[in-house]
């Protein structure tokens, strides 16, 4: 089975989609707020999680760790609005950064987003330990690729 980041291209392609997605949110109007300044490694760690969810390496464990993805989030407080917002336009991102567009990719893809904002959005309200979504890993994100024997 081929991973979902060999599929999307690899390191550079994910680099491009979350370059391309980072300026959309900074600037934003319902986002920005989540996102008030450009920060120099964000692009960078946006890129190692999305490649180690997708199957490639594990550098986002190794060198900034899930429980930094938490904390980051707490008491952000994430609207219903915000989430969607991020979703419509990470999608709007891939498209612009010329990721494979086959519908069972795209479909992975916004599943990941799905659930990744949902968790994100919890931990933004948490206002306890207990009260944060139970994840504490990076979750290795898996799709059915289209049989290629067939076409």
């Amino acid at each position: 089975m081929t991973s979902l980041y060999s599929h999307a291209g690899g390191d550079g392609a994910l680099h491009r989609l979350e370059e391309i997605f980072y300026a959309k949110v900074l600037n934003d109007p319902l986002l920005k707020q989540l996102f008030p300044q450009r920060r120099a490694t964000h692009v960078d760690h946006l890129t190692w999680f999305t490649a180690e969810s997708f199957g490639g390496p594990d550098r986002f464990t190794r060198e900034v760790g899930f429980d930094h993805l938490i904390q980051v989030h707490r008491r952000l407080d994430i609207s219903d609005e915000q989430r969607e917002r991020f979703v419509e336009l990470y999608m709007e991102s891939f498209d612009e950064a010329g990721l494979p567009d086959d519908e069972p990719f795209r479909q992975a893809v916004r599943e990941h987003l799905e659930f990744g904002s949902r968790v994100a959005q919890q931990n933004s309200r948490a206002a306890t330990d207990e009260e944060l979504h139970p994840l504490r890993d990076v979750p290795l994100w898996t799709w059915e690729e289209p049989d290629q024997s067939s076409s």
